[in-house]
């Protein structure tokens, strides 16, 4: 449910076992000259970058009001600088005070159920909630649902008969956070989700070949935006607690109070394809010198002639990648780590899976700190598995699938209040019962063959007794 932190101390100086060893010479062999080129290429931009960074601070995250996401000169502008920082901020897509009412029934709710779960467990301020009415309420909304198929047409595929469909947004069920002032119980280093040394693994993301130009020596030519090489992923071959079933094109949560830097608030190093691309060859090489002037220079780094089984800040079953300024020294952490801009309720904060982020070490702020977890995940045949899980969890009133735990806890199914299908449909209609897998998607309009075999396939994921792989079931009359 919550991951700790390891010290990036003990992290670094965790030798693997021998496989990983071999693993790092397969990925690289018959390509060392052209990796270590590459390194070399790749420090010279993460210099650039890294002053850039300092210099401009928050303001360098790219922001659009909800209203301008029809403007096609404005869009063009945030898409650009969206694609290159990985991390974006969309002002105003529920009113505050619908997004302050989200919050008031949350806690309405919390109220009549105090046997509600928690972390910390001695003063719970990140809830096992799943199914209250706001957060219900919200994953419906329609103009969440409208951002959602917005911020995910960012994404492209390579091979046009890739079975992944942004314009059917899927509701993925998180929690909801209500961090209070002085916690510091909820912090979080420089990390990112959705995998450890999976990423380096041949059945993890080289399932997809997900990384493969930058393994090549070539990491200018990798896309970070290329959803096709995302699908045959396995992000977690350790059974992670803190591992996501869906592919999410985009973390995200959606602010239910002011939230100011300092305050409970998110951290993003916003230079997506070079913190990728840095992190997966960095643990090819070593330095010559620990210290000195010139440690970082690219005379001091030297790729390993055997490889060793060490992969900074990666560790089986860990569910995530942790990074340090020790470990990553040429990331600059201390200087490209900035916070994001202050947030208003309904303003939506979003990045990229690969996205490296963190959390305010205290919250330093006066009042809460209140977010609901809710990233932007396309239909895809994997994402539609889930959903049919999910779906039970919900009309049972049990912990979303992801989230079980091993103590008990059976969720809110006994909780007052607790809504249901017709609830769904009141807060986004037939829009809204799509995303949570309660009614079928329709075929009509779709954009190509490949979109129509991908609803054809959820369809009869989801309602088997309805619809099979060629599309509705015929009855025959008797």
């Amino acid at each position: 449910m919550a991951v700790d932190f390891l010290s990036m101390s003990d992290l670094g100086s965790i030798p693997l076992s021998e496989r990983f060893a071999k693993i790092k010479r397969n990925l690289i062999a018959g390509n060392e000259k052209a990796v270590a080129d590459s390194f070399y290429r790749l420090l010279s931009q993460l210099r650039k970058e890294a002053d850039r960074i300092a210099a401009a601070g928050p303001d360098i995250i790219p922001t659009i009001d909800y209203f301008d996401i029809h403007d096609p000169t404005k869009v063009a502008v945030f898409r650009d600088a969206l694609k290159r920082r990985g991390v974006a901020i969309i002002r105003r897509v529920v009113p505050s005070n619908v997004a302050l009412s989200w919050k008031e029934e949350t806690q309405e709710y919390l109220r009549h159920n105090p046997s509600t779960r928690g972390i910390p467990a001695h003063d719970p301020q990140l809830y096992e909630l799943f199914w209250s009415p706001g957060q219900v309420r919200a994953r419906a909304d329609s103009r969440l649902l409208e951002v959602q198929r917005f911020i995910m047409r960012i994404w492209n595929s390579s091979d046009e008969d890739a079975l992944v469909s942004g314009n059917h947004p899927v509701s993925y069920a998180d929690r909801i956070r209500m961090r209070r002032p002085g916690d510091m119980s909820l912090a979080a280093g420089p990390h990112i989700d959705n995998g450890s040394v999976e990423r380096w693994e041949p059945d993890g993301y080289g399932r997809a070949g997900t990384y493969a130009s930058i393994f090549r020596g070539q990491w200018e030519d990798y896309d970070p935006w290329d959803s096709s090489t995302r699908l045959g992923v396995t992000s977690d071959l350790y059974n992670s607690v803190s591992s996501c079933s869906m592919f999410r094109m985009f973390q995200g949560w959606l602010s239910l109070s002011s939230i100011s830097p300092g305050c409970g608030s998110l951290h993003v190093c916003p230079m997506l394809h070079l913190t990728t691309a840095y992190l997966l060859i960095r643990p090819f090489f070593s330095p010559r010198f620990k210290s000195g002037p010139n440690f970082l220079h690219e005379n001091n780094w030297n790729l390993h002639v055997a490889q060793n089984s060490v992969i900074q800040g990666a560790v089986p079953g860990r569910g995530i990648q942790e990074l340090s300024e020790a470990l990553h020294p040429h990331l600059r952490l201390g200087k490209t780590m900035v916070p994001i801009p202050r947030v208003e309720p309904g303003d939506y904060v979003l990045w990229h899976p690969d996205a490296v982020h963190a959390v305010d070490g205290i919250h330093a702020g006066l009042k809460d700190a209140s977010v609901l977890y809710t990233p932007a995940c396309p239909l895809t045949q994997t994402n539609a598995l889930y959903l049919a899980r999910q779906r039970r969890a919900f009309l049972l009133g049990r912990p979303a699938p992801d989230f079980l735990s091993e103590g008990g806890w059976n969720g809110e199914h006994m909780h007052m209040g607790r809504p249901g299908t017709q609830d769904v449909s009141d807060a986004g209609g037939e829009e809204g019962l799509r995303s949570m897998g309660l009614l079928p998607w329709d075929e009509k309009g779709v954009s190509g063959p490949a979109e129509r075999e991908l609803l054809r396939q959820a369809n009869a994921i989801l309602f088997p007794d309805r619809f099979d792989m060629m599309g509705p079931r015929r009855v025959k009359r008797i």
